[in-house]
């Protein structure tokens, strides 16, 4: 956000920030609003007409531009990003997947210099976020724009980046080539954990050259035997009573529209953490809002506790029985300060597992988006809930940061209590829960344990089971990748 004029936050700045020789601060207009582009964390935030086409030209409206250039440049710009099929649309209809590439598309037809991503994969699919990165390394090299890009998700940002800036309490701890200051970090044990896939296994096995991509890995798993070649899984029973069901689910937002969830037949049983994953847009948040009794399905039913949640009355649903963190947490608070929002949260697992001290007297909208749903978490969790439904939990948060949630849930677990999570954090997924379910078309597909639920499929599915495909079976987790070839032992060279 300093480097973005207009966005640089209040404060006290010393030094210097140069754009092409000149100071940032010293800039004209134009050129610091055109020429540094920026794309939000959440590109709700960054939205600001109804209908795409209106979106992609306002920029050049500002500008000045004639008619005909604007129109020629939103063509361009359309054809270029694939815009075009859904052109016309109301932006409210778009998944989040295509809103993030519309911001994107906004900024890049004012054609800047430098290119600014705030965690632009945040709240994308797998897939989604795999094309919008290589999008940008497309938009990089085409246009020889440089981009700076702010991000916690590495697996896909890494193999594509040419330098690596790693900042620790404000300042540069690692900068250099990326391969170099990879090699750096992989021996420092609090940042590893943040590492792609590939470089965990490599910083904890050792070798002569750090894989950085999937077939990197493969080719480094090639240097060890693989007779012993499968993780044994631990039964695992479904418990039998349910803590919440859906049977028969219909529920759509009106009638001419389509039916966003469609005949959902499912069971989570009691103390079970189970996970949703899916694509953007596919009804996963709906589910959510449905379970916790904010929409009503037009038919079947859905049960809390072999309780219909529509015969929950004056708030009961609420009451030390369910607790929902929403896709939007800043919808959560309700205070000016920070201490104010986690007022007898004090004593709670997620108020002690984190360190709020240095934000108490802030307000929760100046935060990071990574704060404000610690935040948020805290409070929701604080109302001691026996059913939990958490939508995009992880989004913006560290690896340490999810290490500690997923602590949280194994605790809250060990008191009986039933966690629902709905997220685009594959590597989340397959480590936190005891069950995972693809939601596609208002429906659940498949579901089934980690371990047989991820090595299934060929796209949402961790890093490590792409790593390993046919050479070790059940490795989920780079865990899993590094035990199997301290068994196995190097091959002889």
């Amino acid at each position: 956000r300093l480097i973005k004029r207009e966005l640089a936050p209040l404060g006290q700045k010393s030094g210097r920030i140069l754009f092409r020789g000149t100071d940032t601060d010293s800039l004209d207009a134009e050129t610091a609003a055109c020429r540094i582009g920026y794309v939000m964390q959440s590109p709700e935030q960054q939205i600001v007409t109804d209908k795409v086409w209106s979106e992609l030209a306002f920029g050049l409206e500002n500008m000045g531009l004639k008619t005909s250039a604007i129109r020629r440049k939103v063509a361009e710009i359309s054809g270029y990003f694939g815009i075009e099929p859904w052109f016309e649309k109301n932006v409210s209809e778009l998944s989040g997947g295509q809103k993030q590439l519309l911001c994107l598309a906004a900024v890049m037809i004012m054609e800047p210099d430098i290119l600014l991503l705030d965690e632009p994969t945040a709240q994308l699919d797998p897939i989604s976020a795999s094309e919008f990165l290589h999008t940008v390394y497309k938009l990089s090299r085409d246009l020889s724009l440089t981009v700076i890009c702010i991000e916690h998700r590495l697996e896909d940002v890494i193999p594509l980046s040419d330098r690596l800036f790693v900042l620790d309490g404000g300042r540069l701890a690692v900068s250099g080539k990326t391969g170099d200051a990879i090699k750096e970090l992989a021996k420092e044990e609090a940042l590893s954990a943040s590492l792609p896939t590939p470089v965990r296994v490599f910083a904890a096995l050792g070798g002569d050259e750090c894989p950085l991509t999937i077939n990197e890995g493969r080719r480094y798993i090639g240097n060890w035997n693989s007779e012993t070649n499968e993780i044994p899984e631990a039964r695992y029973d479904v418990p039998e009573e349910p803590a919440l069901e859906f049977r028969g689910t219909f529920f759509r937002y009106a009638k001419e529209l389509p039916d966003v969830i469609s005949g959902l037949d499912v069971k989570i049983g009691k103390g079970e953490i189970f996970g949703i994953v899916g694509g953007n847009g596919s009804g996963k948040t709906t589910l959510l809002s449905v379970a916790a009794g904010l929409y009503r399905p037009y038919a079947g039913s859905v049960k809390v506790f072999g309780k219909d949640v529509r015969d929950y009355k004056n708030g009961t649903l609420y009451k030390n029985c369910l607790s929902m963190l929403p896709q939007n947490v800043q919808t959560v608070f309700l205070k000016n300060t920070v201490r104010e929002e986690l007022a007898g949260c004090e004593s709670g697992v997620a108020a002690v597992s984190f360190d709020f001290s240095p934000l108490l007297d802030m307000h929760p909208y100046d935060l990071s988006g990574g704060e404000q749903q610690l935040v948020a978490l805290a409070k929701v969790l604080s109302s001691d809930p026996r059913l939990l439904l958490l939508d995009e939990p992880t989004k913006w948060l560290d690896a340490g940061s999810k290490a500690r949630i997923i602590s949280i849930l194994r605790r809250f677990k060990e008191k009986g209590v039933t966690c629902v999570i709905v997220t685009h954090d594959i590597e989340f997924a397959a480590e936190a829960c005891d069950r995972a379910a693809m939601f596609f078309r208002g429906e659940i597909l498949s579901c089934d344990t980690p371990r047989k639920f991820f090595p299934g499929n060929s796209y949402y599915t961790t890093a490590a089971c792409r790593m390993t495909r046919g050479i070790y079976k059940n490795a989920v987790t780079p865990d899993d990748i590094i035990d199997l070839c301290r068994k196995n032992g190097r091959r002889p060279v």
